[in-house]
């Protein structure tokens, strides 16, 4: 699908239908809504009078404009309350409507670009918004279905704007949003792949294939360099499966005069049925997506590689499936990192935090820093936090403001959870180092404190994404199915860091 700027007046494109908006408690329209109503002879002011259109949020109105204008529709979209609008509003907003039109059999969109009028949102961001929203929206993994659609496919969405002068700062942010909209799909795509078809082998081949295509550099460390770093917690999770485990390691280099490298470690369990600590067969297909974590890293180093910042980033992504067989790691084994620290296993099913420990070493071997790891770690933080918010954790205030403050402008959300000492202390074994299972109560902290270990001292947040990765239904710009969270927050987190 094609997402682009133009110029020129909405009402005069031939176009199956474009979108405007209106505010919740709007009696009459202004700005474009108003000129398209106008042009229909005053028909939204009419149905809003007739309480038909309220503005009500993601509220969507089909008007026949019956050859009054070109355009063969209209769609009001409402916009909620003016007070409170924001970036994530349009992108939701935007990705209801063109659902709504690929439903009505619509090809080719104009919308204006919303909340950049009387909303007082740059147009810029407004136009990188609707992009996203759109492309993010009309999202479908069709992959392995044989059966033709029902519906077809928006080819072209127009973000039409009358004021020349903005055309390039807007085509600016319609380009970003499309370079981010398109990495986040590919993270869903990688994330809803049935295991057999996204083994650790088959994601190090995804990201080969991006650093060939967008100019990153890709290594991929195999058993016999894990075994000679001493990756034993890695090691020790891979050993119960056929499939070979892989550390793969994207670079992308954006500035030269800098030897500061930003660090994304990414959890890459491309099955995970719990090991010898299986879990129950209801729902154990979801856990195809435990690799979420790693997919977002991937995706987000392709978008670095296409928007190019001055700064420097390397991803890490620990691959392996997690099965049960003669060879699995088992409860009461000890495990030797690769920082040295030995691990008593209680549970097999908490496996994601023994392969980060090792990637996380590795990350510092390679002397990065800050490092930001994002993991479908535990479901303690799914049932703390539910499925809209993701946890944030780290050793690193004005890190976890950051990340925090990227996962907004990306419409992402995120929480801080406390890092208090007297969690750590529920990680501690009689006969290891450290355990790898806490317990029950506050789960999910306990889990990041045993992460915190191998981050040691080095700047670090951590990403708990097991709420948000999959979506139960479709809203605003999220689709039923994987979700690719986390992608643009950390790309908007080294935007930032590159502007400094």
């Amino acid at each position: 699908m094609e997402v682009k700027v133009v110029s020129g007046d909405i009402t005069k494109l031939p176009l199956g239908a474009i979108i405007v908006n209106l505010f919740e408690g709007v009696k009459m329209p202004s700005g474009a809504t108003g000129a398209v109503d106008r042009a229909l002879g005053g028909i939204i002011t009419q149905l809003i009078a007739e309480g038909e259109i309220k503005g009500k949020l993601n509220e969507i109105t089909l008007i026949h404009s019956l050859g009054k204008i070109e355009p063969s529709r209209v769609v009001v979209a409402g916009l909620g309350k003016e007070k409170g609008l924001d970036l994530r509003r349009v992108r939701g907003v935007t990705a209801e409507a063109c659902r709504y039109l690929r439903k009505a059999g619509v090809e080719r969109v104009g919308t204006i670009a919303h909340g950049a009028g009387t909303g007082g949102i740059d147009s810029e961001k407004s136009a990188q918004a609707v992009a996203e929203g759109a492309i993010l929206g009309l999202y479908t993994f069709r992959k392995h279905q044989t059966k033709e659609p029902e519906q077809g496919e928006i080819k072209e969405v127009l973000i039409v704007e009358q004021d020349e002068s903005k055309l390039p700062q807007m085509e600016q942010g319609c380009a970003r949003g499309k370079v981010l909209a398109e990495a986040t799909n590919l993270a869903r795509d990688m994330a809803n792949e049935p295991a057999n078809y996204m083994t650790p082998t088959d994601m190090a081949e995804v990201a080969r294939k991006i650093a060939q295509d967008y100019g990153l550099e890709c290594q991929v460390i195999e058993r016999e360099e894990m075994e000679r770093l001493g990756m034993g917690a890695l090691l020790g999770v891979a050993q119960g499966s056929r499939q070979p485990s892989k550390l793969i390691i994207l670079s992308y280099k954006g500035d030269d005069q800098s030897k500061g490298i930003l660090g994304f470690v990414g959890k890459g369990v491309t099955f995970d049925s719990g090991g010898i600590s299986i879990k129950p067969s209801e729902g154990m297909g979801e856990m195809k997506g435990d690799m979420a974590g790693g997919a977002t890293v991937i995706a987000a180093m392709r978008a670095l590689g296409q928007l190019r910042p001055k700064i420097n980033v390397t991803g890490v992504i620990p691959a392996t499936e997690n099965l049960p067989s003669g060879t699995a790691l088992k409860p009461g084994d000890v495990l030797k990192a690769m920082s040295g620290k030995t691990i008593e296993i209680v549970s097999t099913d908490a496996e994601g935090r023994l392969i980060l420990a090792d990637a996380l070493s590795y990350a510092r071997k390679l002397g990065l820093s800050p490092v930001i790891d994002v993991a479908t770690l535990t479901g303690a933080c799914r049932v703390a936090l539910g499925n809209f918010c993701s946890g944030a954790f780290g050793n690193d205030e004005e890190l976890i403001a950051r990340v925090i403050k990227a996962g907004e402008e990306a419409g992402e959300c995120m929480w801080q959870m406390p890092m208090y000492e007297e969690y750590k202390e529920l990680n501690k074994s009689d006969v290891a180092d450290i355990k790898n299972v806490g317990e029950r109560w506050g789960g999910a902290i306990s889990a990041a404190q045993f992460l915190a270990e191998f981050a040691e001292e080095t700047p670090w947040v951590h990403l708990d994404i097991a709420g948000t990765s999959e979506s139960r239904k479709d809203k605003a710009f999220l689709v039923k199915g994987a979700t690719g969270v986390g992608v643009r927050t950390l790309v908007s987190l080294a935007l930032a860091l590159a502007q400094e």
